[in-house]
C-alpha cells in the first residue's frame, strides 16, 4: 500500500513538473506560488474542459478589474487589486501549463498570452495617470507629464517583456530544441503570412502581421544572436551537437535571473510597494524607467557577448 502511494505522488509530481517550461528559466517565487496555484487551476480547466485561452482571455478581465482598482485612493479598495492582479497572474500561469499538459499549443494563443499583460498594465496605466491627475498637486498642475511619463514607460515596458521573453524562449531551445521552445524567426513568420489571404483568413493574417513585427523588433535588437543563429544553421542545419547546447545553456543560465526581474514578479512588487506603502502611483513608472531600463540595458550586453564569442570561435576567427 505504501509503494502504491508513492507511486502515485510521484505520478503526480511527474505531472506537475511536466506543466512548467523548465526549472532554467522558472522564477524561485512562482516555484512557491504561481506555479502550485496555477497547476490546481489547470487541473480544474481539464477536468472541466476549458481550454488555455479561454483562461487567459479570464485573465484579461482579471487584470483589468485590478487597473480599476487602482484608480481608488482608497487602500482598501487597492488591496482589492492587488488580489485580483495576484489572480490574473495566477491564470496567467495555468494557461501555459494546461497548455503543456494537454499539449494544446497555437500561435494565437502565444500572442493572446502575451497580449494579456498588456491589457493589465494599459488599464494600471491610464488609472494611474487618472489618480495622480486627481490626487497629486504637481500632477493636476500639469496633466500632460504623468501622461508622457505613462507612455515613455509603456514603451520600455513593452521592450522589457519582449527582450526577457525572446532571451528565455532562445535558452529553451538550446535546453528542449525546437520543440521545447516558442522561437520564431521573422522570414519565417512573413513566409506565412503571405501565405494566408485577408479575405478568407482576417483575423490570422492580422494577428500574424502584429506578431511578425513584434519578432523583427526582438530580431533587430539582437544583431550577434541572429549571426549566431545564422552559423549554426550553416554549420550543423537543424541537427546543433548536445555539447554545443549544453555550453550555451551554462553560458545563458546565469541571465535567467535578469528575465525573470523584467517579467511580472518585480514589477507587482514595485507596484504594490508604490501604491500601498508609499501612495504615490507615480513612483511605479519611475521604477520602470530606471531599475528595470538598467537591468535591460546589462541583460542585451552580456548575453550580445555570448553570442559574439560562440560565432567568433565556430567561424575560427
Amino acid at each position: 500500500m505504501e509503494n502504491t502511494n508513492q507511486t502515485a505522488g510521484n505520478k503526480k509530481g511527474s505531472g506537475y513538473k511536466d506543466s512548467l517550461k523548465s526549472m532554467d528559466t522558472e522564477e524561485t517565487f512562482d516555484l512557491i506560488f504561481y506555479r502550485p496555484i496555477g497547476y490546481a487551476w489547470a487541473l480544474l480547466a481539464k477536468k472541466l474542459g476549458i481550454t488555455p485561452n479561454a483562461i487567459t482571455i479570464a485573465s484579461i478581465f482579471l487584470g483589468v478589474g485590478a487597473g480599476v482598482a487602482f484608480y481608488f485612493n482608497d487602500i482598501w479598495i487597492n488591496i482589492i487589486g492587488v488580489v485580483l492582479l495576484m489572480w490574473a497572474d495566477s491564470f496567467d500561469s495555468a494557461d501555459g501549463q494546461l497548455a503543456r499538459m494537454t499539449k494544446q499549443y497555437s500561435r494565437i494563443g502565444r500572442i493572446l498570452d502575451g497580449v494579456s499583460g498588456d491589457f493589465w498594465f494599459i488599464a494600471i496605466y491610464v488609472a494611474i495617470c487618472l489618480r495622480e491627475n486627481e490626487t497629486s498637486a504637481f500632477f493636476s498642475s500639469h496633466h500632460w507629464v504623468i501622461w508622457v511619463m505613462a507612455v515613455v514607460t509603456g514603451f520600455f515596458h513593452a521592450t522589457q517583456a519582449a527582450m526577457a521573453d525572446y532571451y528565455r524562449q532562445f535558452h529553451l531551445f538550446f535546453l528542449k530544441g525546437k520543440e521545447g521552445s516558442e522561437l520564431d524567426t521573422a522570414s519565417q513568420l512573413w513566409e506565412k503570412f503571405h501565405q494566408l489571404s485577408w479575405k478568407s483568413d482576417f483575423w490570422s493574417k492580422l494577428t500574424l502581421a502584429f506578431y511578425t513585427n513584434y519578432t523583427v523588433g526582438q530580431e533587430k535588437r539582437t544583431p550577434w544572436m541572429q549571426r549566431l543563429r545564422k552559423t549554426l544553421r550553416e554549420k550543423y542545419g537543424n541537427e546543433i551537437p548536445q555539447g554545443f547546447r549544453e555550453e550555451f545553456r551554462q553560458k545563458s543560465r546565469p541571465l535567467m535571473k535578469y528575465t525573470n526581474i523584467l517579467s511580472f514578479n518585480t514589477r507587482s512588487f514595485a507596484l504594490f510597494a508604490a501604491i500601498l506603502i508609499f501612495r504615490q502611483p507615480w513612483l511605479y513608472f519611475a521604477f520602470e524607467l530606471t531599475v528595470l531600463n538598467i537591468v535591460l540595458i546589462y541583460m542585451m550586453w552580456r548575453h550580445e557577448n555570448i553570442c559574439k564569442g560562440f560565432v567568433t570561435r565556430l567561424q575560427g576567427k
